[in-house]
């Protein structure tokens, strides 16, 4: 299965290292889950965790946010946007998410935010689960 995160997912995983989003993102580091990415939202990842009040309230400095980021664009498989589905969504940073999930046909969208991205996400055949969900395979 392929799976597309939201960054919200790696925010959390970023600020609480014990909790199921920094397991999500150590399983796609030892490649132990396929996760897809386009270069917009990687570039919103990193946009996102560079942001001085993320990594006040995180506790890390912006070398350890840039060695995170270097090792997942080794590892995440990159899905070229052939087509543009925006919008679909209120927000633009979530169509991203559903746009690198609909191109890499991935199984489903990993997010806190699953009213965000549906129905439309589920119009594309996409399921939207949250870290805990994905961990009890629902």
């Amino acid at each position: 299965m392929k799976y597309v995160l939201d960054t919200n997912v790696l925010v959390a995983a970023v600020r609480s290292p014990a909790g199921a989003s920094a397991e999500i993102v150590r399983l796609t580091l030892t490649q132990q889950l396929h996760v897809m990415c386009s270069v917009p939202l990687f570039l919103e990842y990193e946009a996102v965790l560079s942001r001085p009040e993320q990594l006040l309230a995180a506790g890390v400095a912006m070398a350890d946010i840039a060695n995170l980021l270097d090792v997942l664009a080794g590892v995440v498989q990159a899905v070229e946007i052939q087509f543009l589905w925006r919008p679909q969504l209120r927000d633009p940073a979530d169509d991203m998410v559903l746009e690198a999930a609909v191109n890499g046909q991935a199984s489903a969208i990993i997010s806190f935010n699953q009213r965000d991205f549906l129905p439309q996400a589920a119009a594309f055949g996409l399921a939207v689960l949250t870290p805990k969900q994905f961990f009890q395979g629902v």
